[in-house]
C-alpha cells in the first residue's frame, strides 16, 4: 500500500489508476490485498473508487475553511450540569486504555478483546452471509429483538428466564448504559465492586450517578460491606461480575451468592449482573456456577450478557433480562435511545450461534486462553517475581499483579511503552483510593506465547527503569 500511495504522484486529478488485476500482477500480491489497500487509500481521501469503472485518483483539496470560536462552549458545557446533586462527568479515558490500539510493534497487553487469531472470522463471515439471505433479514425487527434470538439467550442464562423477559442490545456497554439509567435517578448512589470495570464507572458518572465502592476479595463481593453499604446509602442499585471479575478475575463464591440476592432484596435493590466472559471460560475450568438470574425468581436481578468478547469487538450483540415492571422501564429506554439493533446483526448472531462452528470456536478459545494465561504467569514468575499474583483466573483474558509498595503506576506505563509493550494502569479500576498499586495484563489480544514471552522481558526493562 505504500508504494502504491507514493505512486500517486504520477497521475494527475482525476486520473485513472490500474486496473486491480494490473495491480495484482505487478505487486504480486492478493486481490484481497490489493482491494484493503485501495479502500484505504480511499478512506484517506487520496483515491475515488467507481464501481465498474475503477480507482482514480482524487482531485485535490480545497483548504480548510477558517476555524471558528468555540470558545462559549467552555461556559455552555460547565453549566450544564452546574444544579445537579452529582455532576455528570464523561470520562473515557479508563475505557480508551483497553480500546485504543498501540503504536506499531508495541506488544498489546493492554487489549480487551481476543486477538484476530482467536476471533471465528470465517464462522462469522458465513454466518453473515447466510443471514442477509434470510426472507426479511434486511426488514425492521420487533423492537425487543428477534424471539429465535430472545429465546437462545434465555436458554443461556437458565433457570425461571424466559424469551419474554429478554431485551436484545448493541452490546454490553450499552446494556449497561440502560440499565444503569433505569435503576437509579441522577444523583443517586450506586454500589460498585472495587476494583470494577472503568467502563461501568464511566456510565455512572455520565448519568450522574455516585459510584459507592465495596471490597472484593477472592471469593467475589464481601456480602458483609455490601449489607453495610445499602444501610449506609439507600442506593437503589449493585453492578457486579460475579464471574471472572474484571479485573480481579474472582468468581462469586456459592455461599455468597445467596446472600447477595437475600442483601439487595431486603434492601428494596437492584443487582445488575454483568456476565460479559462466561463463554471465555478456561480448559482447565471446573463446572460453572449459574448466573445470579436463573436462581432469582422474585426479580431482583437484572442481567447482561453478550456474545461480543467471545467473537469480536465490531460483533456487538448482547442482551438485558429482567423480570416484572422494571422490563417495560428497560425496554422504553433502550428504543428511546437505539431503536432496535440492526435485524441483520441478528440474523447473523442466530446464524452463528447455531451453526458447527460454534461450539467448535468456543472449545479451541478455551484451550488457547488456557495456554496463554500458563504462558504468561510463567513468564512473570521468571522473569517479574516481585509482581504479587495472589489468584490467577480459570476464564477470562487477563491477569492483575499488585506492584511493590510505593510504585509509580503512571511512570510504569510511560516506561512500558518505550520498552515497546502497551499495559493498563490499575488505578482506573477503583472509584476511591485504591489499597494497593496494580497493573492488569490482557494475554488475548496478542498473536501467542512467543508475544507474550517477549512482552513481559519488555515488562521487566521498564520495571527496571522505574522500580529500580
Amino acid at each position: 500500500m505504500e508504494q502504491l500511495r507514493r505512486e500517486l504522484n504520477r497521475y494527475s486529478p482525476g486520473g485513472k489508476l490500474p486496473s486491480s488485476r494490473a495491480l495484482v500482477e505487478r505487486f504480486r500480491v492478493s486481490p484481497v490485498t490489493v482491494s484493503r489497500a485501495l479502500a484505504q487509500l480511499a478512506a484517506e481521501g487520496l483515491v475515488v473508487t467507481r464501481p465498474g469503472a475503477g480507482a482514480f485518483r482524487a482531485q485535490a483539496r480545497t483548504a480548510p475553511a477558517p476555524a471558528g470560536d468555540t470558545s462559549w462552549q467552555e461556559v455552555a458545557l460547565s453549566a450544564d450540569g452546574a444544579a445537579d446533586l452529582v455532576p455528570r462527568s464523561v470520562d473515557a479515558s479508563g475505557v480508551l486504555v483497553s480500546l485504543a490500539a498501540p503504536p506499531p510493534g508495541v506488544i498489546e497487553f493492554n487489549g480487551g478483546y481476543l486477538h484476530p487469531s482467536l476471533q471465528p472470522e470465517r464462522a462469522m463471515a458465513a454466518a453473515l452471509s447466510r443471514a442477509g439471505r434470510r426472507p426479511g433479514a434486511w426488514g425492521r425487527p420487533p423492537m425487543e429483538g428477534l424471539p429465535e434470538l430472545r429465546e437462545w439467550f434465555a436458554r443461556s442464562i437458565g433457570g425461571p428466564v424466559t424469551a419474554a423477559e429478554v431485551l436484545v442490545t448493541a452490546g454490553g456497554q450499552s446494556a449497561l448504559t440502560t440499565a444503569l439509567r433505569a435503576l437509579a435517578p441522577p444523583g443517586a448512589p450506586v454500589l460498585v465492586e472495587s476494583p470494577t470495570y472503568p467502563g461501568m464507572l464511566a456510565i455512572a458518572r455520565a448519568a450522574g450517578l455516585r459510584p459507592v465502592p465495596v471490597p472484593v476479595d477472592a471469593d467475589g463481593v464481601r456480602p458483609e460491606l455490601l449489607a453495610d453499604a445499602f444501610h449506609a446509602t439507600g442506593a437503589p442499585a449493585f453492578v457486579c461480575q460475579p464471574l471472572f471479575q474484571n479485573p480481579t478475575g474472582a468468581v462469586l463464591a456459592p455461599g455468597r451468592r445467596a446472600e447477595v440476592l437475600r442483601i439487595a432484596r431486603e434492601a428494596g435493590a437492584f443487582v445488575v449482573e454483568d456476565d460479559f466472559v462466561r463463554r471465555l471460560v478456561h480448559e482447565d475450568a471446573g463446572p460453572l456456577p449459574r448466573p445470579l438470574a436463573a436462581d432469582d425468581p422474585d426479580g431482583v436481578v437484572v442481567h447482561v450478557s453478550s456474545l461480543t468478547k467471545a467473537t469480536s469487538p465490531s460483533f456487538r450483540v448482547s442482551a438485558l433480562a429482567a423480570r416484572g415492571p422494571v422490563l417495560e422501564r428497560l425496554r422504553a429506554i433502550q428504543v428511546v435511545d437505539t431503536f432496535f439493533v440492526p435485524r441483520p446483526l441478528q440474523e447473523a448472531a442466530l446464524e452463528l450461534v447455531g451453526s458447527p462452528a460454534w461450539p467448535r470456536h468456543l472449545r479451541a478459545v478455551s484451550a488457547e486462553l488456557k495456554a496463554r494465561r500458563d504462558a504468561m504467569t510463567g513468564a512473570l514468575a521468571l522473569h517479574l517475581p516481585e509482581l504479587a499474583l495472589p489468584h490467577i483466573p480459570s476464564g477470562g483474558y487477563h491477569l492483575w499483579p499488585r506492584l511493590p509498595a510505593g510504585s509509580d503506576e503512571a511512570a510504569l506505563m510511560s516506561a512500558a511503552l518505550r520498552a515497546g509493550v502497551a499495559i493498563t494502569p490499575g488505578r482506573p479500576y477503583f472509584s476511591a483510593e485504591p489499597p494497593a498499586v496494580h497493573i492488569r495484563l490482557s494475554f488475548a489480544a496478542v498473536a501467542g506465547a512467543g508475544e507474550i514471552a517477549e512482552g513481559v522481558r519488555r515488562l521487566r526493562t521498564a520495571c527496571d527503569e522505574v522500580l529500580g
